[in-house]
């Protein structure tokens, strides 16, 4: 096995250990304690140094398994397997990378995309990565009253005829929500994990102080979300 592959195989453990924190344990639900809500989705920027603008055709004609039709969008599409991540290439030298789990990810996924790179002859240096969003998606394990929500929380917005879920601007951490009359929750906006957990936390609570928690206020024809 070489050095990359056991690399990745600690990644692999590492990413399952993450998963296993903020789940509800088994028994009655703490919202203090029990957070219940796991990171989807990772997007990083990246900007390379370049000596002239980079030839996206050299690296589609090196690599058969990208995606490059400038005709209708200017930037490359890569794909790396371990970590899984969808990197977007533009000959200016910056990149976009989406689909992380782990912030800690990207300078894995960079490197092998940088590598890439040169194995097309083209010469790029010095990536400097930085995180621009982290989404997550939760459960509150309480019903909602979104009515009464967007009167009592401020910064939130609730136009059910528009769209099924309140959203709220959390100021301190800086966060968005989308809240669902479930209980189901995504978080967006913060650029590090812990942030994520302090803003799931605060939410937890502010639910419940506020009154707008409830037991049971009746079936919702949107029970679920998928994460797209």
């Amino acid at each position: 096995m070489s050095d990359e592959e056991i690399e990745d195989e600690l990644v692999e453990e590492e990413e399952k250990e993450e998963k296993s924190k903020g789940k509800e344990v088994e028994g009655e639900y703490d919202y203090k304690t029990d957070l219940d809500y796991k990171i989807e989705n990772v997007v990083a920027t990246v900007v390379v140094e370049i000596t002239e603008k980079i030839d996206l055709n050299q690296i589609a004609r090196r690599h058969a398994d990208v995606e490059y039709n400038p005709e209708r969008f200017p930037g490359l599409v890569m794909r790396i397997e371990k970590p899984r991540a969808t990197i977007l290439i533009f000959s200016t030298g910056k990149m976009v990378v989406t689909g992380l789990r782990q912030a800690s990810e990207a300078e894995r996924v960079v490197d092998k995309v940088v590598k890439n790179i040169r194995k097309a002859g083209i010469k790029v240096a010095n990536p400097e990565i930085t995180i621009q969003n982290i989404v997550a998606s939760g459960d509150l394990h309480t019903n909602i009253d979104l009515n009464m929500a967007a009167i009592v929380m401020e910064y939130a917005m609730y136009e059910p005829e528009v769209f099924p879920g309140l959203i709220y601007r959390m100021q301190d951490p800086k966060t968005v929500f989308l809240i669902f009359s479930t209980g189901r929750i995504v978080c967006t906006g913060a650029k590090r994990k812990e942030i994520v957990r302090d803003a799931v936390l605060k939410l937890n609570q502010q639910v419940r102080e506020l009154g707008v928690a409830k037991k049971d206020i009746g079936d919702s024809e949107y029970q679920d979300i998928t994460f797209i």
